[in-house]
């Protein structure tokens, strides 16, 4: 999946501004491990728990990220999106094709997020280490 895709999902979410010293947001690093090995792509979403503050994520890229993130308690979403086909766009022989993706992860890590990060001011640094079991 393109980059682009992670930018426009993430661009939806309402990404907030700045981080300067009346900010509500923070920044936060980290790397990202699925069963032990660092997913090639994939997004992160912080989303606060007041649901005053704004939402915030960023792209992982080799099983690293950065990105902002609100000050205070925040449930967090990792999504790990793998191809597992193609499909025509239109039922016409030189039709362009799409590509078929499937989550990687289980619920309980994006849709029924059970993963919780709170912030800080200054620079955060979070690691996660997922399973698929």
């Amino acid at each position: 999946m393109s980059r682009l895709f992670y930018v426009g999902c993430l661009l939806s979410l309402g990404i907030a501004v700045g981080c300067g010293p009346e900010s509500k947001m923070t920044m936060v690093s980290g790397t990202v491990t699925i069963d032990g090995v660092p997913p090639e792509t994939g997004a992160i979403s912080f989303i606060p728990i007041d649901g005053a503050t704004p939402t915030a994520g960023g792209v992982i890229e080799k099983g690293k990220y950065t990105s902002e993130a609100p000050i205070g308690e925040s449930k967090v979403e990792i999504r790990v999106p793998k191809v597992v086909g193609k499909k025509k766009l239109y039922d016409t022989p030189d039709s362009p094709v799409q590509d078929i993706m499937e989550e990687v992860l289980p619920p309980k890590y994006n849709e029924a997020t059970e993963l919780r990060f709170t912030g800080v001011k200054g620079k955060n640094e979070k690691n996660w280490e997922l399973t698929t079991k």
